[in-house]
């Protein structure tokens, strides 16, 4: 019996499967575009990198001291690579003097960057009345940039014949030039600077008393007085101001009791409202009469 001839086995093939062509990733193809841009800024930290490890390896080297001022004239190396301050920014000024920004930042075009301190810079800048806050940066090559966070003028202070800006807080800022920022507050007595904010957030729900109301007057460091632009005196009870003001408001809309010839209206007992008047012309000769009949 013939045999066929044996033909051996195949095995079977086994293709691989087909890979995707690998796409660029987000940050492959922003590195990408900016290749231009980020070469120098590499070139320029390896340079500050050298620099830094420099100093170290001297200062490392010579731990007597006899090269220390190498690295202490880490300013004149900077200034020597060309890091000097080319540029001073400030935001956020209004009212601060320019002249003591310049003094506190203590920097000026030319002077080396890496000589210069950001937070003794803050230190000085928070020193000053008007600056509530400071932020101060370094950005090399050459720019400082300074953030400043001001107090805002809130009323004008009178306190032993002497008049000041403060803010909410009472500080004084402003001892000068009163009148160059608006139509302010005034108020008037010794603790009349801290307390002052509370009684005139109060007062501004009472359009129809704030708009009377000259100054707000503190009485013995415990109590308020309104002065009005007639001249009445409205007593306020000792921390019972805004149920007095209720009252007041409310006897101006019925009874238009701040625009009458008054002395004063004291509010400080609950229960009941004293009102003094001005005398009248009348009164005077009235009591004339009445001594010139005692005597007859």
């Amino acid at each position: 019996m013939a045999r066929e001839p044996l033909t051996p086995r195949r095995a079977p093939v086994r293709t691989a499967p087909r890979k995707e062509p690998d796409r660029p990733s987000r940050l492959r193809l922003w590195l990408k575009r900016r290749r231009g841009l980020l070469r120098p800024a590499g070139l320029w930290l390896i340079g500050c990198g050298l620099l830094g490890a420099t100093g170290y390896a001297i200062y490392a080297a010579d731990p007597a001291g006899r090269v220390r001022a190498v690295v202490e004239n880490t300013a004149e190396l900077g200034l020597a690579a060309g890091l000097e301050v080319a540029e001073v920014v400030v935001e956020g000024r209004q009212n601060t003097p320019a002249d003591l920004i310049r003094a506190a930042i203590g920097a000026e075009l030319g002077d080396p960057m890496l000589g210069f301190s950001p937070s003794e810079a803050r230190e000085r800048l928070e020193t000053i009345a008007w600056v509530e806050s400071a932020h101060v940066e370094r950005r090399l090559p050459g720019t400082i940039l300074v953030r400043l966070v001001e107090r805002a003028p809130f009323a004008i202070w009178q306190h032993q014949g002497r008049f000041a800006v403060i803010d909410r807080d009472g500080l004084v800022v402003e001892t000068e030039t009163l009148d160059a920022f608006g139509p302010l507050p005034l108020v008037v007595g010794a603790g009349a600077e801290k307390h002052a904010a509370a009684l005139y957030d109060l007062l501004l729900a009472h359009r129809n008393i704030l708009e009377r109301t000259q100054a707000l007057v503190r009485v013995g460091e415990r109590r308020w007085n309104l002065r009005l632009h007639s001249g009445t005196d409205v007593l306020l009870p000792e921390g019972q101001e805004a149920p007095a003001l209720n009252r007041l408001a409310e006897l101006q809309t019925r009874n238009a009791l701040l625009d009458r010839p008054l002395v004063a209206v004291d509010m400080r007992l609950p229960d009941r409202l004293v009102v003094r008047q001005h005398p009248t012309t009348e009164q005077p000769a009235q009591r004339r009469n009445a001594v010139r009949s005692t005597r007859g």
